[in-house]
């Protein structure tokens, strides 16, 4: 595989892929791509913002209201957990646990801890706990990545 970046002024972010053959590769390399372009409409102090997947860290449910927490801000989400999985097929976000979806681009490490869950440990030394139910969804996001 060849990569070439261009920087083009005043010109939007293209990707083009030329590939021999359409196979699953290219199918998988579509998807991921299109995955980097997904964008959660939030609220912050009372103002709408725009929060790109990259940002984000982990979602949370806390009684009854969701929550997104990047790098520097927590943010309220109206939707559902279930919203959320909808919209995140073919992303780095993996739910963890019945209460937490997490971005596996921010994971740093998983350890082990008592009653077979994991705890996951975030490149910002946030912890979260994944789990058993959840244990192989994590799994399948490792293979997938």
């Amino acid at each position: 595989m060849q990569i070439i970046t261009r920087q083009t002024k005043d010109k939007p972010l293209t990707v083009i892929i030329e590939y021999p053959e359409y196979n699953d590769s290219v199918t998988k390399l579509v998807r991921r791509i299109s995955s980097l372009d997904v964008e959660f409409s939030a609220d912050l102090d009372g103002r709408k913002v725009k929060i790109g997947l990259w940002d984000i860290y982990y979602i949370e449910n806390v009684e009854r209201k969701l929550f997104i927490y990047t790098a520097k801000e927590v943010y309220r989400l109206d939707a559902s957990m279930s919203e959320i999985d909808a919209m995140s097929v073919d992303t780095n976000l993996v739910r963890i646990s019945r209460t937490c979806i997490m971005n596996t681009d921010h994971l740093k490490e998983i350890r082990q801890v008592k009653n077979s869950h994991l705890e996951a440990v975030l490149d910002n030394g946030e912890m979260l706990i994944v789990s058993r139910k959840y244990l192989k969804d994590i799994k399948k996001a490792f293979q997938r990545g």
